[in-house]
């Protein structure tokens, strides 16, 4: 699993130790992901389903794409299509993957590079493997996040963030035994690359057998952890939680997350997506690629879309 790593942790700055009056959130729920398919055939594990809406927001989904070895011919992707009302936070963590929209956005992305793509009030756009990925095969693995925008900000206009994997800010625990990547959002004092219009954080971390990590997590977000791969415990209480599966947290001022001394040969280490963001509490109206406030907005998302009122497909 690249993504982005360093030779010696203890190199990097370290997250502050809980203090004598911080709060350990509990753990609330853990939920395992239902597989399926997206697209025009790629793997997903869809990664909060089964948690309440309200435990989620202001998040809307969150896919786990692969981890998936391809054959030669056999990479694939979606084709073009809508959004509006919402955020769609594309990180790949191994493989390539090209995104093209119809405001002008895109480019590829590889191991540790994030595409955020902001729909606000419409954009068409794919995302598809390079021909080259295609023809000779190869891993892919990666995550998509979908971030509901308030009402105030649905119909902003589109924007498009290129986030590289040099620009990530890296911490580690107090013991070096975790890299913790900071893509959106502050951690302890320290940003990531990655602008919200909803005020959130997210984090890629990776333990090593048997290290823990306490993470500060704001007390006014939410906080969510899904395993990418490996075997660990979250909680203070140290709940077992194991590849696909997803832990909700209730309120506090760190999350806990441990890995398990003896790991799978081939996932030797506990790889976690963390997210978390303050809760927007607006009504929710969804309908496919459309995140609205109302249903009669998104009717009149769709109605749009025919009309061809979210842009031309680029030419080629």
């Amino acid at each position: 699993m690249p993504a982005v790593t360093v030779d010696d942790t203890t190199t990097l700055p370290r997250v502050t130790v809980p203090g004598l009056g911080d709060q350990a959130r509990p753990v609330w729920q853990v939920t395992t992901a239902p597989s399926g398919y997206e697209g025009e055939g790629f793997p997903v594990r869809r990664a909060f389903a089964g948690i309440d809406m309200a435990l989620l927001d202001p998040f809307i989904m969150m896919d786990q794409m692969g981890e998936v070895d391809y054959a030669p011919g056999e990479p694939k992707g979606t084709p073009w299509h809508p959004h509006r009302g919402f955020e769609t936070v594309t990180y790949i963590i191994d493989g390539v993957f090209d995104h093209q929209d119809s405001h002008g956005g895109g480019g590829s992305i590889t191991n540790g590079d994030t595409q955020w793509m902001t729909a606000g009030a419409g954009i068409l756009h794919i995302e598809t493997p390079p021909e080259w990925l295609v023809q000779q095969g190869g891993l892919f693995h990666g995550i998509q996040l979908w971030v509901n925008l308030p009402r105030e900000d649905k119909l902003t206009a589109p924007a498009y963030q290129d986030l590289r994997s040099g620009e990530v800010q890296l911490l580690t625990s107090p013991d070096a035994g975790s890299l913790v990547r900071v893509i959106a959002g502050e951690v302890d004092g320290h940003q990531g690359p990655g602008s919200t219009h909803t005020p959130m954080t997210l984090v890629h971390a990776t333990l090593e057998p048997g290290a823990r990590l306490d993470l500060p997590w704001d007390n006014e977000f939410n906080a969510l952890v899904y395993v990418l791969s490996g075997d660990g415990t979250v909680g203070i209480d140290a709940q077992p939680i194991r590849m696909g599966q997803a832990a909700v947290f209730g309120s506090g001022d760190y999350l806990t997350i441990a890995g398990s001394a003896k790991q799978q040969s081939n996932t030797p280490k506990l790889d976690v997506i963390v997210v978390g963001g303050k809760p927007i509490r607006e009504p929710l109206a969804w309908g496919g690629p459309f995140v609205m406030n109302t249903k009669a907005e998104v009717m009149e998302a769709y109605e749009d879309f025919q009309k061809g009122r979210f842009g031309h497909l680029p030419a080629h």
